[in-house]
Formats: structure tokens, sequence, C-alpha cells
């Protein structure tokens, strides 16, 4: 699990064990913090888009309005419902939250990948990443821990005794597995180019802006992901998890308390989790944003040393995390036939197809065949399934309608 750190080669002692702990509490601890001021820094940007103040009581600037609402719901009932799965109804809040705590584990923070250094810093005297854990099937383990988070939404639902929760569980349920085929097959997109499952080692591969696989796999799957991820989180325009006016709270109706709060946190801590996997497949993580363009060139180093990493992956985090309020303050929530039908007929067809472009790319690269040729026949094939497919929709539709089963 940890054999790729250098840290952990040869003879471990106490400085080794020392300098993982201190990654340990960074990483967990930079978390929670994280998620408490993104509560924060959605309300606040959200009141200023509305023309309102937003948090400003507790704390400098509302920074720890947050912290208050926790506090307050330390101290409130947890109430049980008669016909609940005690134990079931218990645990469905850490499946929530655990998963989007783990994640961090895996995503590389920092370090210096210029010039081939593949993120290694010395810290101490010792040669290590800015990263808790680098496995070899980094993203295998992303891809597992995104799963297990449906089971605590679905359970969550299952286990209130209450057909409102259930019926909010199961529609989450749905809405996660669909969205889940595109996003993984954005993500294979992102694989096929890198050569690699380590996190560490897509981080590696996208040295120097024009290599960054927002760039390298044609825009196209970076779209794609971002589309499915906001649907995978249950954030705006894809909150239907949490249709008010249909469905009372959704899934966790009958939460209070800390359990409550877990879900809460989960949300947000999923959002800005999700964000730096984006950053980390597609803008390079820690990789600086460099400008070569005539006679203009900057190597994007900010004279911070180790911390120069880091500091470009806060940056890249920041404007995701913008991106996703921006969202929540603008956009309409979708209709579920809506969002069913964006999932299926549209995201998954489209990234399976330019996967395959691109697969068509990679091999016509190393076989040295022409690249026009590949691109224009691979580009024809698309285009010819997307008619097929679109005749295929309107038949069906057609048919529908003609039976009386529309709405």
């Amino acid at each position: 699990m940890f054999a790729l750190d250098p840290l952990l080669i040869g003879d471990i002692d106490l400085t080794v064990i020392l300098i993982v702990l201190l990654k340990v509490v960074v990483v967990f601890g930079v978390g929670l913090v994280a998620t408490m001021l993104m509560v924060w820094f959605e309300r606040k940007v959200i009141a200023g888009m509305q023309n309102r103040i937003g948090p400003n009581k507790a704390g400098p600037w509302g920074m720890l309005q947050t912290l208050a609402d926790g506090i307050k719901l330390f101290f409130k009932e947890d109430l049980i419902p008669d016909r609940a799965d005690r134990f079931v109804f218990k645990l469905a809040p850490y499946m929530a939250f655990v998963p989007a705590f783990l994640v961090w584990a895996i995503i590389p923070l920092g370090g210096d990948y210029t010039n081939g250094n593949g993120g290694i810093v010395t810290w101490f005297g010792r040669d290590t990443k800015v990263q808790l854990a680098d496995p070899q099937m980094g993203i295998l383990l992303l891809l597992a821990l995104s799963s297990i988070a449906v089971y605590g939404i679905m359970l969550a639902g299952w286990s209130s005794g209450s057909k409102y929760p259930l019926l909010g569980s199961v529609r989450a349920t749905a809405q996660m597995v669909s969205y889940e085929a595109a996003l993984g097959m954005s993500l294979a997109a992102v694989l096929l180019l890198s050569g690699t499952l380590s996190t560490s080692g897509i981080v590696g591969a996208q040295s120097g802006t024009g290599n960054w696989n927002l760039i390298t796999t044609g825009f196209l799957p970076f779209v794609i992901f971002v589309i499915a991820a906001t649907a995978e989180l249950n954030r705006p325009p894809f909150d239907l998890v949490e249709a008010e006016q249909e469905l009372v709270g959704g899934f966790n109706t009958e939460y209070s308390s800390i359990r409550f709060a877990l879900f809460f946190l989960a949300e947000f801590m999923n959002t800005i989790t999700m964000s730096a996997i984006i950053v980390t497949l597609f803008l390079g993580g820690p990789q600086p944003l460099t400008i070569n363009i005539g006679g203009l060139e900057w190597n994007g180093d900010l004279g911070l040393g180790f911390l120069n990493g880091t500091v470009w992956f806060i940056l890249k985090l920041l404007v995701f995390l913008y991106m996703y309020v921006w969202f929540r303050a603008t956009l309409p929530r979708l209709r579920y036939d809506q969002l069913m039908n964006l999932g299926w007929k549209v995201l998954i067809p489209l990234s399976l197809g330019w996967f395959v472009v691109l697969a068509a790319m990679q091999l016509g690269k190393d076989e040295g065949w022409n690249q026009i040729a590949v691109v224009a026949v691979s580009l024809a094939a698309l285009l010819v399934g997307a008619l097929m497919l679109m005749a295929a929709v309107k038949v069906s539709a057609r048919n529908r309608e003609r039976e009386g089963t529309m709405f």
C-alpha cells in the first residue's frame, strides 16, 4: 500500500514513524477544517450573489458559524423512529462520511513534480511525498470508496422505517449508479493516456500545462466527468435526492442531532474531495501553471520552496469549489426524467464513443498510422453512432406516446 513512497524504503525508525503520523494528522485534520470552511464559503458566496450579507456574527467574517451550528447539533435530541432498524440506522451516516474522508489518503497534495522529480520533497532530512499513501491501484481504491457511499444513502432511507426516506434513497441510488458509468468512462480516457492507476503517476504524466489531461484527452472527458461528478454528489442542479417539495427532506428525513450533521458534512466533504480528484486527474494536481507563449516564459515557480505545489493545488481547488457554489446559486433543478435521459442517453454513449476515438488515436500513434485519417474515420464512426442512437430514441418516444404512457 505504501511501497511507492521512498520514505518507507529501507529501515523504519522513529523519524519515519513521526513523519507518517504527521501526514495522517495533516491530511485528515485539514480535511475536517476544509469542510467547515466550505460550508462558510458556500453560504458567503451565495449571499453575495443574492445581494445578502450571509454569516457575519460568529467569528471574523462569520467563519465560525459552521462550528457554532455543529455544537448546536451535538446537543440536540437524538431521535430514532420506532420502526427503524436501529443498527443500520446508526451505521448509515458513517458509511456516507467515512469514504469521502479516506479518499484524501491517495490524493497528492503537493510536492515537486517538475523535471521528473515525481513529487519528492525532503522533510527532516528524509525524501517523501506530500501524500499519505500512493498505492499502485489508487484509482481503483477511489472508485471503490465512491461506490460505498451509495450504500450509506440507501441504507439510511431503508432503515428509517418510513416511505419518504425510502423513496429518497431509491432515487439517490438510481441517480448515483446511473452517473457512475459515465464518470468511469471519462476516467478511463485519463488512464488510457496516463498508462497508470497511481494518482501520483497520473500527476507526473501531466508535466507542463500543454500535457494536462484537460487538453490531451480533448476536453470532452473533463466536461463529462464534471457533470457526472455533480450528479454523484447530489449537488444542484441534480439535487433531486433532497427535493423538499416531493420527499419532505429526502433520505435523511428521520435523522437528527449529530447523525444529521454527519450527512451534512459528508455532502460538503464529498464536494471538496471530488474537486480535488478533478484537479488531480485533469489539471495536473500540484503541477504549476506554466506559460510559454512567444517570448513570454514562466515555469510557475512562486518562490515558496516545497510549498509551491501545495499552493498551486489549493488555487486550482478553489476554482472548482467556486464553480459548485455558482451551480447551486444559478441552475434550476432538473426533472427526474431529464436527469436519467442526460445520464443514459447522452453522457454514457458520448463518453464511450470518445474513449473509442482516443483508443484509436493511441493505437494509430503506436502503429505509425496516419493520424489525420485515424481521427477522421473515428469521428465519422462516432457521428454515425450518434445518429443511430438519436433515431432509436425518437422511435422509442413515439411508441410510448402512441401507447399513452408518455408523461
